[in-house]
């Protein structure tokens, strides 16, 4: 039984890996993060929040807007650039409605993160996996070489 533990670990590490290759794996973290942040900084008692009306329930919109903005891409991936730059703008309005934005440091993460998430793109294969696909190299049966000039993008579907 404990020698399948370790066999386990190294799966569950490469499922893990592949996840976080194939979606904007840090950009949705540091955009959550600094939702939380800006929620937990938000909190305060059910009393005051009723009594307060929309300028304490706007730090609550605000960071939970932030963190389903960074859970969201990591479902579907396509949708980066839309719940980016929503996260980007849902960050920077936290700086005015929610204690300065998680006291600066929830907004930061969230600029961040969004603009991780906006920037990122699907991984390129190596050059080794290129060679295979072109042909099996540049050998006596082997191609030119010319699909190895044309970068290959593989799209994340």
């Amino acid at each position: 039984m404990l020698s399948r533990a370790p066999a386990l670990g190294r799966a569950a590490w490469r499922w893990f890996r592949a996840f976080r290759r194939t979606r904007p794996f840090w950009g949705a973290a540091w955009l959550v993060l600094g939702g939380w942040t800006v929620l937990k900084f938000s909190l305060g008692s059910l009393q005051l929040v009723v009594e307060t009306g929309f300028g304490a329930v706007a730090g609550y919109l605000t960071g939970g807007g932030m963190i389903l903005c960074g859970l969201i891409p990591l479902v579907d991936p396509r949708q980066r650039y839309t719940f980016g730059l929503i996260g980007a703008v849902l960050a920077v309005v936290s700086l005015v409605v929610s204690n300065l934005g998680g006291f600066v440091v929830g907004m930061l993460l969230g600029v961040l993160g969004s603009s991780m998430m906006v920037g990122w793109g699907p991984k390129r294969p190596r050059r080794r996996e290129r060679r295979a696909d072109a042909g099996g190299g540049t050998g006596a049966g082997g191609g030119t070489g010319a699909a190895l000039a044309e970068p290959a993008l593989a799209e994340a579907d």
